[in-house]
């Protein structure tokens, strides 16, 4: 094949081999993963909850109903996700459980759906690179979205919550920021926001900035009147239409944490008073601008003097739960407030992003790419300023990070190439890639660093800290491996009092309850966990005896039993840990070796 023939395919087919690019990409993590399909390794408190959330859609609980039963029993809580992200893991189950039987279905289908979303990223970023670079450039997209420490662990085999979906959509939605088609780009941002506030509210930021965008683009010129009129409709009525499918019965309340009432009269305001503008369409730029303003305000004011009970923290938890849980949930923190070592790698490739970027910009100025470029630039920054409220944003910010270090790439290369000295041409090149793509990070990284799960609170002593990290993170990993928690399934099954973050996992892998679960709808029930292992032990049965418990499970070290060693060291769990013995706790043996310790509560 010829340089001309390659370049009419890289052009041309660009779908087709993107397509083939992430079909094997995704065999590959499948083969390399297959220990932790196998063992159904689902790492994240969330994920097992996704997987618990399926299996009651399919063994017969409502379409609506997203009570989670075998959490805090008989009642249950109510989740506040929806269905949208359960449809591919579900479909995926029972396509194969014909064939495989229902274990395996449900091993291969938590290691299948993860990386379905991926493929939508891989054309989102493509589609946006020959768009703002060269029709050639989405090979680079694909090169630099794999390298991406923080995005590409959210496509993973087992990573089978909502966060691939959700950048799947902003994915799209920087796509359709610099579609030079005003309707289909309109839509295609309009439609992305909606699926992803339907999903959850964790990218209402962008959504929101995504918005801002659009309708700044319009101030500046009156011709963007479509792609903002387009995406108002399709905002407010995919947001519509998403609360109608997919809203739970126990989001049809003033809740401030779901696609509720709430949000979703803010969506269709907000929607229908950005398409009056834009079938108005004055031509003074200032007139639009008095009236862009004066939209955003209707809809702040109008929010605050609605919805006041949402103007602070969207969970609405206690102040209790806030100070010993909420406050304290790593991911949840600035990048400032965390580790060198784990802030250097979130927040390089971000950094890079914008300054590429800001630099097409500059070069592409006054031409019809430089008014693609802006939009984009605009908001690859937000994403990378939102490291300074929250870490949590590190994949996004990381993942809009690709088409300003394509665009460093797509520069500096071809000079490289050009060099009389094969020095430059070669190490000069490999410089270029390695820094524009941020993989000299990777010595810096290690694979604890970027771990998003469960309360993520952790006590380290200041002596010895290094070894005490160690045993924690030993116990992290031992304890919820199906080999450690699958013997309980030998005992008729119970409620069992356990740890916030091991419920999820012990409803999952066994056929016992659990009291609670790390989500702020269950708050209640954590701070009856965190009292009964803090408090004294006539509170803690007292506690288990109201909920009906009749076992305690506990994992020595695990980071949760860490806190209340440290906080309480008087308390019920500190006494336990120090093998005091309770005349009403039998011990129950389980496998040698196992890092667990049973007990059963006898009745009083």
């Amino acid at each position: 094949m010829n340089d001309g023939s390659l370049t009419r395919t890289l052009e041309r087919d660009w779908v087709r081999w993107s397509l083939i690019a992430w079909g094997l990409i995704a065999l590959y993590y499948v083969i390399s993963r297959w220990t932790g399909i196998h063992f159904l390794q689902l790492g994240d408190t969330d994920d097992n909850m996704r997987l618990m959330q399926v299996r009651a859609w399919l063994g017969g609980q409502g379409w609506y109903d997203l009570r989670q039963y075998r959490m805090n029993p008989p009642l249950g809580f109510d989740m506040h996700w929806s269905r949208i992200v359960d449809l591919p893991l579900a479909g995926l189950i029972v396509l194969l459980r014909p064939f495989v039987g229902v274990r395996e279905a449900e091993m291969l289908a938590c290691g299948i759906a993860p990386l379905l979303p991926l493929s939508i990223v891989i054309l989102g970023l493509g589609a946006t690179v020959r768009r703002l670079i060269d029709p050639r450039a989405w090979p680079v997209a694909i090169g630099l979205l794999i390298v991406c420490p923080a995005t590409m662990p959210m496509f993973m085999p087992e990573r089978i919550d909502h966060h691939g979906w959700q950048l799947a959509m902003l994915s799209l939605t920087v796509a359709g920021l610099c579609d030079p088609r005003a309707a289909r780009g309109g839509a295609i941002v309009g439609l992305a926001s909606a699926v992803s506030l339907a999903i959850g509210l964790e990218m209402l930021p962008y959504a929101a900035m995504a918005g801002v965008i659009l309708a700044l683009r319009w101030v500046w010129d009156r011709t963007e009147a479509q792609r903002l009129s387009v995406y108002a409709l399709s905002l407010g009525g995919g947001c519509a239409i998403g609360y109608a499918l997919f809203a739970s019965y126990a989001n049809s309340v003033l809740r401030c944490d779901a696609l509720t009432p709430v949000w979703l009269s803010v969506m269709v305001v907000g929607g229908a008073l950005l398409f009056a503008m834009a079938w108005a369409n004055p031509a003074n730029r200032w007139v639009r601008l008095a009236l862009a303003l004066a939209a955003g305000g209707v809809v702040v004011v109008g929010f605050a003097l609605v919805f006041p009970q949402c103007l602070g923290r969207p969970e609405q938890v206690s102040p209790e739960l806030a100070k010993t849980w909420l406050n304290n949930v790593r991911e949840a923190k600035p990048i400032y407030e965390h580790p060198f070592r784990t802030a250097f790698v979130i927040a390089v490739l971000p950094m890079i992003g914008v300054l590429g970027a800001m630099l097409a910009t500059w070069r592409a100025r006054g031409t019809a790419r430089g008014g693609l470029w802006a939009p984009v630039l605009l908001f690859v920054a937000f994403a990378a300023l939102m490291l300074l409220w929250q870490i949590r944003a590190g994949p996004a910010a990381q993942m809009l990070s690709v088409p300003g270090s394509a665009a460093l790439i797509w520069l500096l290369v071809p000079m490289t190439l050009r060099s009389r000295s094969s020095v430059v041409r070669v190490l000069g090149t490999a410089g270029v890639v390695i820094l524009a793509s941020g993989s000299f990070t990777g010595p810096v990284m290690t694979p604890l660093d970027l771990r998003w799960t469960g309360l993520n609170l952790r006590y380290t002593p200041p002596d010895r800290p290094t070894k005490r990290v160690q045993v924690v993170d030993r116990a992290g990993a031992r304890c919820p491996t199906m080999t450690a928690l699958s013997p309980l399934d030998r005992i008729p099954a119970q409620i069992v009092f356990t740890f916030v973050d091991l419920g999820p996992r012990l409803i999952t892998l066994t056929h016992h309850s659990a009291i609670a679960g790390p989500y702020h709808r269950n708050g209640d029930a954590i701070l009856d966990v965190q009292h009964a292992f803090s408090g004294t032990p006539e509170n803690f049965r007292a506690t288990a005896r109201r909920h009906g418990a009749t076992l305690l499970l506990v994992c020595p070290n695990l980071s949760e039993s860490t806190i209340y060693r440290v906080r309480s060291p008087n308390g019920f769990y500190a006494q336990l840990a120090h093998r005091k013995t309770f005349d009403w706790l039998e011990p129950i043996d389980l496998p040698r070796g196992s890092p667990l310790r049973l007990w059963r509560i006898k009745p009083e």
